[in-house]
């Protein structure tokens, strides 16, 4: 396999997604496509869909997609699901698409690599994407702490922001909206996380009660009592409702900002940089 799928560099064109620049492109049904076991990244008819619908009408694929096919018969879709549905959405009867015999993890790091840069990603998509290429990188054998880092590096993130995304995966799909709709912080959602099944479910209940948010440090308590085999919903009610924070704004201009970060950045990755810098900072002892 090559490097680029191992997710050891950053993607920079067509031939590294693919393995080379020598691939036939096949017309091939729409019909015959069919999507990822899995997929994690949303496929939404809004305006940018509507956007790739007229550039088809007027251009056609500029980019065809990358398949493999099934045992079943027809083809499941590795790179290209947003095009197969304007291709749809545009009355198109075929889409043009380079057809690889990827295993499961080959397809799997590929389909990740391919999505997740986009700009719109929500946290959800990028925590089960994450998970899944970890996994795919792990049956192939690579060592978890470097694998972290492939992964990261691939995508223009630390190795520690691709664990967070990891363990937000864990999270009950109620807790995992909620980091979706900020209004569970990704910090609360890590700590949240290790929790059991049956004790997120509390936590969702008390939450969806109370419309209480959880806080990086009453996350921390509540991960405590579950580690001690103490917590209870009622401690869970007793913690957010008693252990309110102050709440504390702290706005940065933007330009001072721009010495340390490219404007490309999007505003959750300079957020993460920082909370990673204060994190070894307080390890240092704030030093």
């Amino acid at each position: 396999m090559s490097r680029s799928i191992m997710g050891k560099i950053k993607i920079n064109s067509f031939a590294d997604i693919v393995g080379g620049d020598d691939s036939a492109v096949t017309e091939v049904p729409v019909a015959d496509l069919h999507e990822f076991k899995d997929h994690p990244f949303r496929v939404l008819d809004d305006e940018k869909m509507e956007e790739t619908v007229e550039s088809i009408k007027q251009y056609g694929v500029l980019m065809p997609g990358i398949v493999r096919p099934r045992n079943t018969g027809g083809y499941e879709i590795i790179a290209g699901h947003r095009r197969k549905r304007a291709c749809e959405l545009a009355g198109l009867a075929t889409m043009p698409v380079i057809i690889k015999n990827y295993t499961d993890d080959e397809a799997t790091v590929v389909m990740v690599d391919t999505n997740i840069q986009r700009e719109d990603i929500l946290p959800s998509e990028k925590a089960r994407a994450y998970r899944m290429k970890y996994e795919a990188m792990k049956h192939q054998g690579s060592e978890g702490g470097n694998t972290l880092e492939n992964i990261g590096e691939a995508a223009g993130e630390s190795g520690k922001t691709v664990w967070r995304y990891i363990c937000l995966s864990r999270l009950s799909d109620m807790l995992l909206n909620l980091v979706d709709e900020k209004k569970l912080p990704v910090r609360s959602g890590v700590e949240i996380s290790y929790l059991k099944s049956r004790e997120q479910e509390w936590l969702s209940a008390v939450i969806y009660e109370t419309g209480a948010i959880v806080a990086p440090a009453q996350a921390e308590k509540i991960r405590g009592y579950s580690e001690e085999k103490e917590l209870t919903k009622t401690l869970i009610r007793e913690i957010l409702s008693d252990d309110k924070p102050k709440r504390r704004k702290f706005v940065m201009k933007g330009e001072r900002l721009l010495d340390y970060f490219s404007e490309e950045t999007t505003e959750e990755e300079i957020e993460e940089t920082i909370i990673a810098l204060l994190d070894e900072w307080k390890r240092k002892g704030g030093k």
